[in-house]
């Protein structure tokens, strides 16, 4: 089974389906997305969004995104999700690998991301690709629930 990874380009229907089965495995608490939100993530200048597909289908999604900021260009990697049918087979790594790469080929000074560390063969996948533990306290202020 080989994995392609694609930016996604456009909101259609394939997509949102994709969606719609992917972000309940990612967080229990995400309000589903519709056209018009995966439209918004698409057409946002600062995101790419890959898609990796096994046999045609979309099996994992990651959001990459890329900040100017005083300090250099700096690029995140935001709600990776891989299809609990598909894992074991690479998409993650694929996913990560492409989005470390578009962000070298920006210009980008780091590439940084967050994973919770009950997530253990997430976090192996980051160790593996180059990713390193920082000395950060990482603060979240919720604006409305």
């Amino acid at each position: 089974m080989s994995t392609d990874i694609a930016i996604a380009r456009e909101a259609n229907d394939e997509l949102v389906t994709a969606f719609a089965r992917l972000l309940p495995q990612l967080s229990t608490t995400a309000a589903p997305l519709d056209h018009d939100a995966v439209a918004r993530l698409v057409t946002c200048d600062s995101n790419t969004l890959l898609v990796a597909r096994l046999d045609g289908v979309i099996v994992g999604v990651l959001t990459l995104v890329v900040s100017p900021l005083p300090s250099g260009l700096r690029a995140r990697i935001e709600d990776v999700v891989v299809d609990a049918a598909a894992r074991g087979h690479g998409v993650g790594a694929a996913l990560t690998d492409e989005a470390v790469r578009l962000a070298k080929d920006a210009g980008a000074r780091t590439v940084d991301l967050t994973s919770r560390p009950s997530r253990g063969a997430a976090n192996r996948l980051y160790e593996r690709a180059g990713f390193r533990t920082r000395d950060s306290t990482v603060y979240r202020y919720t604006v409305a629930e």
